[in-house]
């Protein structure tokens, strides 16, 4: 199912955090979002989940305004995993993936057979089921990031968003989360700092720049010495990858910056 922002703005704090941004995702597509700290990003992720509602436009799943949806509705249709996503109540592994249910569920009636299997199914995926009776308390903050992932993908949603999902996780498990991104199913919009890792994992890429959209296509068009020079104000040489042909960033750490990205 498409996912689509059109002309949305979105103030904080009496301060413009996004400006006339419309982007589109197309469905099953993997699009990554990057840009400057500050740029907007995880803002534009809240808009899409209604942590935060637009000041202007519209964010679209399919053709329906999300903001006309209810909350259960939303859920049923977007999945997220945050940045400040925690859990601090006592519940094991597997309680935590099976939440990822709750929209579907009515007060407390108990997982299907289906469901359950839905959930060890996304442990599995997620490299978690070794840890399903363990409490979410005990664990590393790679480990719960993992955990997290799984709950969402148990919502089964058309849409899944993503806020720098690679935090804490070694480069394996960083590696293979990224290469799960291809083959999960749902539309997916995912924060990621490390652009290396996001045109290597990435269909399309998003740059965000002061809350705009300065640039969007395939990593090869994206990623160039200049948008580097003028987005990111870093100097880049903008190579090949030896094996898969993505384009990798190799920066020069003892040059000063070429102007700066503000």
């Amino acid at each position: 199912m498409e996912l689509a922002l059109e002309h949305v703005d979105l103030d904080l704090d009496g301060r413009k955090i996004l400006r006339d941004l419309s982007l589109q995702v197309g469905s099953g597509e993997v699009v990554g979002l990057v840009g400057p700290n500050g740029s907007g990003k995880s803002t534009a992720l809240r808009s899409i989940y209604r942590a935060l509602r637009p000041k202007t436009g519209v964010v679209r799943v399919g053709r329906t305004d999300v903001a006309s949806l209810s909350l259960r509705r939303s859920a049923q249709l977007v999945a997220a995993v945050t940045q400040e996503a925690g859990i601090e109540l006592d519940f094991t592994v597997e309680e935590v993936v099976a939440l990822g249910r709750a929209p579907y569920l009515k007060g407390t009636e108990p997982l299907t057979a289906r469901e359950v299997e839905l959930c060890t199914a996304a442990m599995r995926r997620l490299d978690v089921e070794r840890l399903a009776r363990r409490s979410i308390m005990t664990l590393s903050g790679g480990e719960r990031q993992r955990v997290l992932i799984a709950r969402a993908l148990v919502q089964e949603p058309e849409v899944l968003v993503l806020d720098e999902p690679t935090n804490h996780l070694d480069i394996r498990h960083q590696l293979e989360l990224l290469s799960l991104l291809r083959g999960l199913g749902p539309t997916v919009l995912v924060v990621l700092h490390d652009l290396n890792l996001a045109a290597a994992a990435c269909d399309r890429l998003a740059v965000l720049s002061g809350g705009a959209l300065v640039a969007s296509g395939t990593p090869e068009s994206v990623l160039t010495e200049e948008l580097m020079a003028s987005v990111f104000g870093v100097r880049a040489s903008v190579v090949r990858h030896p094996l898969t042909g993505d384009p990798q960033l190799l920066y020069s750490v003892t040059a000063q910056p070429v102007k700066d990205a503000h």
